[in-house]
């Protein structure tokens, strides 16, 4: 279905809210992965507000869509939002990686209600996702899983498995996102690990790759609506290619390997809260100028 105006104002509102909790998460817990966390909350925000077919009453249905966090370490953005939409008590935010919290720096499905799998050490996502997808064809079932990996956790071999995997087997209930933040811990990913051409890599492996702003909402619902649609056949698979960047909506730190991980004293949780500011007015002005 097609993204309205007010739709679009309406997930940018959320992103904001989320990027502001992630933010003062971040604070609270004295440090974080704040960089990848903001690279991908758009995506985080768009899955959670529009598409997952979920139940927060019931976080165990059976029936649910799956979603998997690849990228584990970027909890400092999924974590606030499981709290906003309700499976977990937002005050567990304030003792985020505090020792006794429930909310550790990855994410534990036995800790956390609404988690799908814990993640953390890079590289398992793809496959788990191969799994639930395989899961769901062998069983009968519609629901759709869908798996957000980085792009430094590429240099992991077992992602490459998972992606021959998926093709397969077919696999198109099991929706691929890359975020392809261009950094990783250590620097950007193409002096550390090359990567390009990355789009061609992921056609070879048999995936139907969209690429995409992963920080446009507008594009990324474009790209889900079709993977949906494709998902009902048994077709190949769908990786949706997602170019943003590091700490999206703080000026300061944006496309900046530094940002990774980091902590925040008050002059710069202030600075960064009044750059989140100016970046949403900006994407409110775009959706406005560009929705129907």
């Amino acid at each position: 279905m097609p993204l309205s105006k007010q739709e679009w104002l309406a997930l940018e509102k959320k992103a904001f809210e989320l990027r502001k909790l992630t933010l003062q998460t971040t604070v609270w817990a004295g440090s974080g992965h704040i960089g990848g966390g903001m690279s991908i909350l758009d995506l985080l925000t768009v899955l959670y507000h529009r598409y997952l077919n979920i139940k927060v009453d019931d976080p165990k249905w059976e029936d649910r869509d799956r979603f998997i966090l690849s990228k584990g370490h970027a909890a400092i953005a999924y974590a606030p939002v499981l709290c906003d939409k309700g499976f977990n008590d937002p005050e567990m935010l304030k003792t985020f990686n505090l020792s006794g919290s429930k909310m550790g720096m990855h994410l534990d499905s036995n800790k956390v209600v609404g988690v799908d799998a814990s993640t953390g050490s890079l590289g398992h996502g793809v496959s788990i996702a191969a799994g639930t997808a395989l899961a769901a064809r062998i069983l009968g079932k519609d629901y759709l899983t869908y798996v957000a990996t980085g792009d430094g956790e590429l240099g992991e071999g077992s992602n490459w498995e998972g992606f021959m995997t998926i093709n397969h087997y077919q696999l198109s209930n099991c929706i691929v996102f890359i975020d392809r933040n261009h950094c990783m811990i250590d620097g950007p990913t193409e002096e550390v690990m090359k990567l390009e051409p990355l789009k061609d890599k992921m056609v070879a492996f048999g995936f139907n790759t969209i690429c995409v702003d992963g920080n446009n909402i507008k594009e990324l619902c474009d790209a889900i609506d079709v993977a949906i649609e494709r998902s009902k056949e048994k077709c190949a698979p769908t990786c949706i290619l997602m170019d943003t960047q590091k700490g999206a909506g703080i000026k300061d730190i944006a496309g900046d390997y530094h940002c990774h991980y980091m902590a925040i004293d008050d002059d710069t949780f202030a600075k960064y809260n009044k750059e989140l500011e100016e970046d949403y007015a900006a994407r409110v002005a775009r959706a406005e100028k560009e929705g129907k």
